[in-house]
């Protein structure tokens, strides 16, 4: 068993921007009682209220177990009688602009063909993050789907924007996005905040995600050294807690 177990959200723990279900739920709280959880995701706090914490029922006493990292690790909360800010690295107004002004120059370059019919907003301002998702925030996991198989265009315009601000990071994020921050502060940068934060060395993690390949945003954590599992879907990690559990 592992001091601590750090979870990816999209894609990991549940399908993008879905709810998290009764089952993986009572997984989770299970965990909780063997061991310290993180969650990292390229997700708003608020994203994470809305898609993790409204639908999680787990024991009060048990969340003192549980760390939630928004945003790409550019902030952590921790609960202590409600979920309070451990830290957040924010972008100033001026780097906004420059990073919404590269976004847009770099789509009208390599997807000049983006679909007109948007679900939600196209570039979400999340204070120590810009994302932009192709088809709006609150597209169909259906279409999300459909849009990018392989990742060929998200990678591209990944590229392209990188060209366009070199000072930023800028990373693949879920099914259909790409998110920006200052540079340094990614999965990588979260998994030794934790450990820095717990006091729990690196070999006593274990990493869980779905886009653990090259260019996922998930890949920056191997960087560590830290054991990794790759998932592809939700399932697949109810199976891999499963057997943590039997251990």
């Amino acid at each position: 068993m592992k001091k601590c177990v750090i979870f990816d959200l999209d894609g990991t723990l549940t399908l993008s921007k879905a709810p998290l279900d009764p089952e993986m739920g009572d997984l989770l709280s299970k965990l909780l009682q063997k061991t310290s959880v993180a969650i990292i995701s390229g997700g708003s706090f608020k994203q994470f209220e809305k898609q993790f914490l409204y639908n999680f029922q787990c024991p009060v006493n048990f969340l003192k177990n549980l760390y939630l990292f928004p945003t790409s690790a550019t902030a952590g909360y921790r609960y202590e009688d409600g979920w309070k800010v451990v830290y957040v690295e924010s972008l100033s107004e001026d780097e906004k602009k420059e990073i919404v002004e590269a976004i847009k120059s770099a789509v009208s370059k390599v997807m000049p063909d983006l679909p007109k019919d948007l679900h939600g907003p196209q570039i979400e301002d999340r204070n120590s993050q810009i994302t932009f998702s192709a088809l709006g925030q609150q597209a169909p996991i259906e279409l999300k789907l459909k849009w990018d198989p392989d990742r060929t265009k998200k990678e591209a315009l990944r590229e392209a924007v990188a060209i366009l601000i070199p000072k930023f990071e800028v990373r693949t994020g879920g099914s259909t996005s790409i998110d920006i921050t200052k540079p340094y502060h990614d999965k990588e940068y979260g998994v030794r905040k934790i450990a820095e934060f717990l006091n729990i060395p690196i070999e006593d993690m274990l990493f869980i995600g779905d886009a653990l390949y090259p260019g996922g945003n998930d890949f920056p954590a191997t960087k560590t050294g830290v054991d990794t599992i790759s998932v592809t879907d939700p399932e697949e990690t109810k199976n891999f807690i499963k057997n943590i559990l039997k251990a």
